[in-house]
């Protein structure tokens, strides 16, 4: 991950980051609201690794080379965007193939399909953000059809390298070109609303809080 992404403090939350791209004018950056974690609690901070897939109709015998040689590709801090064209044939991600991102140092994994082994990612403590669980392999239904190019997922266009932050809220990109003001304005509106939460908690009027801060 780049010294820009690292600077993401860690207290930033996918709503302080949407707030920060909606000052700077970029508004269309969440993606849909139907990608969730597969466990509460699940948070994801890295760089896309994007793959496309598009539904086939005949069997292969090598089904997966695609997805081997993406997973085994990732580079370390990656997190995985699956792009499905929002098909419900099948799942597109699992156990597996999570104990492999895993091993390549990924940090998490966002579709807009489903997944599959649900328990079993959750044993992992593998990060995943997908519209819910299937348990169809997407072999003969589904096939990648280009990796680490621009897609769109959950309604939202992601480039090879955008910042991609996700947490139990939902999921949120930063277009590269905007990255270094948005990340410097989430750090600082997480800041502020730590001033903000303790002056409310010991009593301040919220009309007073908005007056200093400009913050809720």
């Amino acid at each position: 991950m780049s010294r820009i992404g690292e600077a993401l403090d860690q207290a930033v939350s996918t709503a302080q980051l949407a707030d920060a791209l909606d000052a700077v004018g970029c508004r269309r950056q969440v993606m849909e609201a139907a990608i969730v974690p597969l466990a509460i609690g699940m948070r994801a901070v890295g760089r896309a690794a994007t793959v496309q897939f598009a539904p086939v109709e005949q069997d292969s015998d090598d089904p997966y080379d695609d997805a081997i040689a993406f997973i085994d590709g990732l580079p370390e801090g990656a997190i995985v965007v699956i792009a499905t064209g929002q098909s419900t044939r099948s799942a597109y991600w699992g156990e597996l193939f999570s104990a492999a991102a895993i091993g390549r140092g990924a940090a998490g994994v966002v579709c807009d399909g489903y997944a599959r082994d649900s328990d079993k990612i959750r044993a992992l403590g593998f990060p995943v953000f997908a519209i819910g669980s299937r348990p169809i392999d997407y072999r003969a239904r589904m096939e990648i059809t280009r990796a680490d190019s621009p897609v769109v997922c959950g309604g939202v266009l992601v480039n090879p390298g955008d910042l991609v932050l996700a947490d139990d809220d939902g999921v949120v990109v930063v277009p590269a070109d905007i990255e270094v003001e948005a990340v410097a304005r989430a750090n600082e509106r997480a800041s502020r609303e730590t001033t903000v939460l303790e002056e409310l908690r010991n009593g301040a009027t919220l009309q007073s809080v908005w007056t200093r801060h400009r913050v809720l």
